[in-house]
């Protein structure tokens, strides 16, 4: 019988496709243009085989296509009958995420890496800040993941993919030391891996080392392709670096080259969430407001984003709606997420509407209220999934509230409890306290 790359037996009896499949298994694994090509051309050859029809599935939910996602998933259903049991574990799972259901896709997911640990597709919705756990606005699941990664690494032993997510799931649960050759190992051994990459940025930004950040990604990003999902994000860590060693100049083009709505490479939630903190954040460090980029960025959420429903995305998509003023909107997505947490359906429950009142209120100049919002709910940022980067961007703003409320004893203390070792804090004014 066929088998994929990890060694799972695959149902389909022709050998191209097969290829195709792993092929398109590989560059939606490492972030990689084409791999939609890849499953479409595994379909042409055998369009009975249900894997190339979920895979490319997935990668059309990551860029944003939901129709066409849940096209593709009903053809994987469609063909499903008679599958041996790993594949149609692998599709009634995907099925479960599709349909929101987080807790139950959760439980399947433990379940099916159980009996088949090595199906990294699977395991990919999982193994990032941004994943199943990750969007679940559970406290501890950064833990959890690298709990999850612990476990299954036995199973993939020097496995490149694996090591970079293991890597980025360690760093994200403050084990730097043990995260540090993880990543770097897994670079050395396969540099055609933006989650390499990615994972590389992130336990440099933990260590306080923008500089081998910064060199890292001037040799690695221009390789990448532009239209790669991750070429906006990974830009976006660019500017991170940049903000911090006051290059306002070199983060600014930076972000008109690749961050900015015409230019980013990632999906509708990618583009939104970089777009805006990179402007919030920008503002933070004292640098003035670009009113046509949030205009646009919010014209494009509301109509890319309308709904509530990620606790992370749903936060940019709110900051540009205080930003530009619109206040009707702002009202309704406000009460239509608070009546999903009312209703348990809302992964973060009531934290995402607390942050929400917080971050308008410091938008608004009202900083004390800010403040009463935002202070209450330190330690649980990690509720709206995401990484402990882009949790920053609630730090700096508590910390810009204080600083503006004339309380600079308790931004002190803020600083102090500060995750050792994290890298600078953009904020203007933040020297008149040190």
């Amino acid at each position: 019988m066929l088998a994929d790359r990890y060694d799972l037996p695959l149902s389909t009896t022709s050998a191209a496709a097969r290829d195709a499949y792993v092929r398109g298994c590989e560059l939606a694994l490492t972030f990689y243009p084409g791999a939609i090509e890849a499953f479409d051309r595994a379909i042409a050859i055998d369009p009975g085989f249900a894997l190339a029809h979920a895979g490319k599935a997935q990668i059309l939910l990551r860029e944003g296509n939901v129709p066409a996602a849940r096209a593709a998933l009903a053809s994987a259903r469609d063909v499903a009958a008679g599958l041996p049991a790993r594949e149609a574990s692998h599709i009634a799972f995907l099925e479960m995420v599709f349909a929101g259901k987080t807790e139950a896709a959760i439980a399947a997911l433990h379940e099916h890496l159980a009996t088949w640990p090595r199906d990294a597709v699977v395991l990919s919705t999982a193994a990032n800040p941004n994943g199943l756990i990750g969007a679940s606005g559970r406290i501890g699941q950064k833990h959890a993941i690298a709990l999850l990664m612990d476990g299954l690494a036995p199973k993939y032993g020097d496995d490149p993919w694996f090591l970079a997510h293991h890597a980025m799931a360690l760093s994200e649960d403050g084990q730097l030391a043990a995260a540090r050759p993880k990543i770097e190992r897994a670079v050395a051994m396969k540099s055609d891996n933006a989650h390499g990459a990615h994972g590389f940025a992130h336990v440099c930004y933990e260590s306080g080392e923008p500089d081998t950040a910064r060199a890292y990604l001037s040799a690695w990003l221009p390789a990448y392709p532009r239209d790669g999902f991750f070429h906006g994000h990974l830009s976006w860590h660019f500017t991170l670096i940049d903000l911090q060693a006051g290059r306002w100049d070199d983060a600014l083009q930076r972000y008109r080259d690749a961050i900015a709505l015409d230019r980013h490479s990632g999906g509708p939630q990618q583009r939104v969430s970089d777009g805006a903190a990179f402007l919030w954040r920008s503002e933070l460090a004292g640098h003035p407001r670009d009113a046509a980029a949030w205009g646009a960025l919010h014209a494009y959420a509301k109509d890319a984003l309308p709904q509530p429903g990620n606790g992370l995305y749903d936060l940019h998509v709110i900051l540009a709606m205080a930003v530009m003023g619109d206040e009707a909107a702002l009202d309704a997505r406000l009460r239509r997420t608070e009546a999903l947490a009312s209703e348990g359906r809302y992964p973060s429950g009531s934290y995402l509407p607390a942050l929400a009142r917080g971050v308008v209120a410091f938008e608004r100049a009202d900083f004390s209220g800010a403040i009463d919002a935002l202070a209450p709910l330190a330690g649980q940022n990690e509720r709206i999934g995401g990484s402990r980067a882009q949790h920053d961007l609630i730090e700096f703003t508590l910390l810009k509230a204080y600083l503006e409320a004339g309380r600079p004893e308790e931004a002190r203390r803020l600083l102090a409890a500060r995750r050792p070792g994290a890298s600078g804090v953009p904020v203007k004014r933040i020297t008149a306290i040190h």
